[in-house]
């Protein structure tokens, strides 16, 4: 696909499961022969709930993981030959991910020291403040005076130092007030724009993905069960898990009611995934054998 900044080709990715004494007795398929493509400037959301395999496809795609097989390919090369300023990330919790005995000034700096950067050092650290609609005395702040969005705007300048053709975005709200994670969503979508970014999308947030993406590739158990245009999935799910991450999501109106996939209750309760496959599945294993 020509048009793709981001190619997954059947990626596999399996952790083993040792006993106490240290013994392999198994293992967990985190990543079970997914594919998928991002196109240019585009916005791909991959929804999952927790232990869907997100955050591994994640840190595969920065070269945090190797992969078991499969391939990865940003701008049309190899990762193992694409520069690694093609790609960069902005992680869950911002608090972590920024270095306390650090400034600012500092913490964006580091990518720009890593890609020896020659130019003004200074001048390029109150750009990208800018960038990210802070004021650039904000630099020599330290993380513990900013507010969980600064820091998160912080980590999002830090991202875009090299200045990057994709981002990836792991859960980048999730740690943040809903009105904050508004804000951030919004200055992501802005800087997608001008600056012509292509980002990946980790969320089980789907009333977020909702507004953000523009298609969406559903995970679970290590596997993408659907994917498609967001409005098209969301409005018409074809897959069970799906429907039951829709019915899941926070409604304020009777209009977004009307609209979640309606789920039969299981003992007065939404069923969890496996409950509710694990019924889907008997009922087809009835039918065969009615059949």
């Amino acid at each position: 696909m020509s048009d793709a900044m981001l190619e997954i080709r059947n990626l596999r990715k399996s952790f083993p499961i040792r006993n106490a004494f240290g013994r392999q007795t198994g293992e967990v398929k985190a990543v079970d022969n997914v594919s998928f493509a991002v196109e240019k400037g585009q916005v791909y959301g991959l929804a999952g709930e927790s232990g869907s395999g997100k955050s591994t496809i994640a840190r595969m795609i920065m070269g945090l993981e190797q992969p078991d097989s499969g391939e990865i390919l940003i701008g049309g090369e190899s990762l193992s030959r694409s520069s690694r300023g093609h790609a960069q990330m902005v992680f869950q919790n911002p608090g972590s991910s920024l270095n306390p005995r650090r400034t600012v000034g500092q913490s964006v700096a580091v990518p720009l020291d890593a890609h020896r950067f020659s130019g003004d050092r200074r001048k390029r650290i109150s750009e990208l403040l800018e960038m990210v609609q802070l004021p650039v005395n904000f630099a020599e702040r330290y993380p513990h005076e900013l507010s969980g969005g600064q820091k998160q705007r912080v980590a999002i300048a830090r991202a875009l130092a090299v200045e990057p053709k994709l981002l990836v975005l792991d859960e980048p709200t999730s740690a943040l007030d809903v009105s904050v994670q508004a804000k951030v969503i919004e200055l992501l979508a802005d800087l997608g724009r001008r600056m012509e970014l292509t980002y990946l999308f980790i969320s089980h947030d789907l009333s977020l993905m909702r507004n953000f993406a523009r298609t969406v590739g559903v995970l679970y158990r290590g596997q993408i069960v659907e994917t498609g245009n967001v409005g098209t999935v969301f409005a018409n799910p074809s897959h069970d898990y799906t429907r039951l991450l829709l019915a899941s999501v926070p409604v304020i109106s009777k209009e977004e009611e009307a609209m979640r996939p309606k789920i039969p209750l299981i003992d007065g309760e939404i069923p969890t995934a496996e409950k509710l496959l694990a019924l889907r599945d008997a009922d087809q294993m009835q039918n065969q054998e009615r059949g």
